[in-house]
């Protein structure tokens, strides 16, 4: 068993608290008060209720720390070369329409790099979790990525660009080519509409690889150390090191991650 540093205990303890209250809120979802943020981009006052939740625990526990967050943006820390990337309800939709599948997401970058992520899934009490060097949990179970080799017998998961994401409709005909490809190579593709927890799902051995396209910092930033700790693969679609500004994300197993990112790339080749 890995020892927790002390910001993972901090991390661990805000997704806690924010995810309490979100449940609280979410066995209420009717009675939110709902803003439209754009299209098919909703914010919640639970949204927005948890992100303060988060910011205040991390800046009690780090107050020199910076935060990049989706709802309150970026805040320059007296030490410039840490900060905590959070999504405070990743799966907002899912929580509005009331389907139980969403997640609290807390990343803490230094010097570039991110070395500490957190995911926690509030209604089925998952607490995944990584550091740089000592690998990724849920809970105290150690994480291992699947082991299968094989495309034929990989289950993939992905995100559906819909109303305002996804480049309009170019980027819409450019998703549906390369579905078209890893549906005619693999066992199964699903749509939950989590990046964070498809993410970690990659990491715990339930998926065997996840793409996405036009994900911010904080919807990828805690699954990127999970994954890469559980002994997978986060890559763009050149199959380089993924970066937070990077337009696509491929995460996977070893075994796959090659067949898997050219799959992608040959798919957008087709007319």
């Amino acid at each position: 068993m890995a020892i927790r540093s002390a910001n993972l205990n901090v991390m661990m303890r805000a997704a806690e608290k924010a995810g309490r209250a979100l449940v609280r809120d979410f066995g209420e979802v009717e009675q939110l008060q709902v803003s439209r943020k754009g299209p098919a981009d909703f914010v919640s006052s639970a949204d927005q209720k948890a992100e303060d939740i988060i910011r205040r625990e991390l800046q009690k526990a780090r107050p020199d720390y910076g935060f990049l967050m989706e709802e309150g943006g970026e805040i320059v820390g007296e030490d410039p070369d840490k900060r905590f990337i959070i999504d405070p309800l990743d799966g907002t939709t899912n929580f509005l329409h009331g389907m139980p599948h969403w997640a609290v997401s807390i990343a803490l970058e230094q010097n570039g790099t991110v070395t500490t992520g957190v995911v926690y899934d509030p209604v089925k009490d998952e607490m995944f979790w990584a550091e740089k060097g000592q690998g990724a949990f849920l809970r105290d179970k150690r994480l291992r990525v699947s082991g299968r080799t094989k495309m034929a017998d990989s289950v993939f998961a992905t995100g559906i660009p819909h109303l305002g994401i996804g480049d309009g409709p170019k980027g819409h005909a450019t998703f549906i080519r390369r579905l078209h490809g890893i549906m005619g190579c693999s066992a199964g593709v699903r749509r939950w509409g989590v990046a964070s927890l498809d993410m970690t799902y990659v990491a715990a051995g339930r998926y065997e690889g996840f793409w996405e396209q036009g994900l911010k910092p904080w919807d990828v930033a805690a699954g990127l150390i999970i994954v890469k700790e559980a002994g997978g693969f986060v890559t763009d679609l050149q199959g380089r090191d993924f970066k937070l500004n990077s337009p696509v994300v491929v995460a996977s197993n070893s075994g796959i991650q090659n067949a898997f990112a050219k799959t992608l790339r040959e798919a957008e080749k087709t007319a």
